[in-house]
């Protein structure tokens, strides 16, 4: 069914593309209106690559108004801003007057200044105020993702004026599932479902209904620790207060999915030692748009690799007296870089879902240490079994070989799942600690027990 979704995309695309260097306007649009909003943004996004910026703004602007109000609101934010530099100030206002708030400020967050001062002087006082106010909040808080489209209930109204005051503003809102409770003072005194209000008498007092034990978060929480709230209580929607416990909006579900999205976008980067300041996609990207992401992680490494090699050279001696040696040492560099990596892949995971806190730091450690015990002791006795009978060395090397596997293994999976939470521990992004650091570090481990049991071993 989605391959067939794909294929039809595609020919509408082709068609539309085939009618706008005809400059057949009309026709392109009949065709784009047969899709819903969120299938024409992808449309109108694919035909924007394929064509001149100029042909795809005019087809952009032969949309119905309240169509093409809700085809910006999904297209990405490169595209919202070719968009508003091609169109008169007259289309933006319009266009920004119908876009959710939130939308509106992700919007103006990456448009020229002058631009930003143009709509802000047609803008009431009381407008102003409010969008200076959230594009003042820093990036990635709480405060840049909420909108102040909300369901206000007092405390002193009844249900049947509350529902009321909800068919009344209903429409304007981000939701209406949730609404909230406040004083004068504007503080969130609790929230009350629409459910419980449908189904409650009208006389009955707001204040009997609401729950004034809630979950919310702080207008300077960082992203992350709200999508982390989200996923933990499964909200539709979460307010966010003050300083002083004034609630000033809320966050919606939709909002968070972009942000999780983000963050899982990031930890892959960083775990596969990738440093990316853009949000472009992977294709919108230079070539020295990556070659500046990869290479400080890159040079890094290498010169990592370089202290290896260093230290497998202060080992040269033992290495020319028992030469077989050396073809055990990408065994053990790679069984304890892959330990290692599996340890802090889990446990980044489970900090990221918040199964793992700080706190589980011991247990975390004595559970990795059994568990590469065991994984060890299973890998050695295989190994020493290869190494007598298939490889007919000597028990000595059989005995340095697979005792340095177990060390190895039972090093690099404490370090790998103690990285991570000391990273954290220290306010760096945990997935900075994953394979590309683990690997550097216990390749440098493993060398150093490999040589140090050797020459233990083999009185050398």
């Amino acid at each position: 069914m989605e391959n067939e979704r794909e294929k039809l995309m595609e020919e509408t695309v082709e068609l539309v593309v085939s009618l706008l260097e005809e400059k057949k306007y009309a026709a392109a649009r009949a065709e784009l209106l047969k899709y819903n909003e969120v299938d024409i943004s992808e449309l109108l996004s694919s035909v924007m690559e394929k064509l001149d910026l100029e042909r795809a703004v005019i087809l952009f602007r032969t949309l119905p108004k309240d169509v093409s109000v809700e085809v910006f609101s999904y297209l990405d934010i490169d595209e919202q801003v070719a968009i508003i530099n091609a169109i008169t100030d007259k289309e933006i206002q319009f266009i920004l007057d119908e876009l959710a708030f939130d939308d509106m400020i992700d919007v103006l967050e990456e448009l020229p200044a002058n631009i930003v001062d143009k709509i802000l002087a047609k803008a009431t006082k009381e407008e102003r105020k409010q969008i200076n106010t959230f594009l003042n909040y820093p990036d990635n808080s709480a405060g840049s993702l909420m909108t102040p489209d909300y369901i206000e209930l007092k405390e002193n109204m009844n249900v049947g004026e509350a529902l009321a005051h909800i068919k009344a503003v209903g429409m304007d809102s981000e939701t209406v599932y949730t609404c909230y409770v406040k004083d004068h003072g504007r503080t969130l005194k609790g929230i009350v479902s629409l459910r419980t209000l449908v189904v409650t008498d009208d006389t009955v007092p707001i204040r009997e209904l609401m729950h004034t034990d809630f979950v919310y978060v702080n207008v300077y929480d960082d992203q992350e620790e709200v999508s982390n709230t989200f996923k933990k209580y499964g909200f539709l929607a979460i307010p966010v207060v003050d300083k002083e416990h004034r609630l000033v909006g809320i966050i919606t579900v939709d909002d968070i999915l972009d942000i999780i999205d983000e963050e899982n976008t990031e930890d892959i980067e960083r775990m596969a030692g990738v440093i990316d300041s853009t949000d472009k996609e992977y294709l919108d990207q230079s070539v020295f748009q990556h070659v500046r992401a990869r290479f400080p992680w890159l040079l890094f490494l290498m010169v990592s690799l370089m202290v290896t090699g260093m230290i497998i050279t202060r080992f040269e001696i033992l290495l020319s007296q028992v030469i077989c040696l050396v073809s055990y040492l990408p065994l053990i560099m790679g069984t304890g870089g892959n330990s290692g990596s599996q340890s802090a892949t889990l446990v980044i995971r489970g900090m990221a879902v918040g199964e793992i806190e700080l706190r589980d730091a011991l247990k975390v450690i004595w559970k990795e240490i059994r568990i590469s015990f065991i994984i060890g002791v299973g890998l050695s006795i295989l190994n020493f079994a290869k190494i007598i009978f298939l490889d007919h060395e000597s028990a000595a090397v059989a005995l340095t070989v697979c005792l340095a596997i177990l060390a190895v293994i039972m090093l690099a999976k404490t370090i790998g799942s103690m990285l991570p939470m000391l990273a954290k521990r220290m306010g760096i992004d945990p997935a900075l600690m994953a394979s590309p650091m683990i690997a550097s570090t216990t390749d440098m481990i493993s060398v150093i027990t490999y040589f140090a049991l050797a020459s233990l071993i083999l009185g050398i």
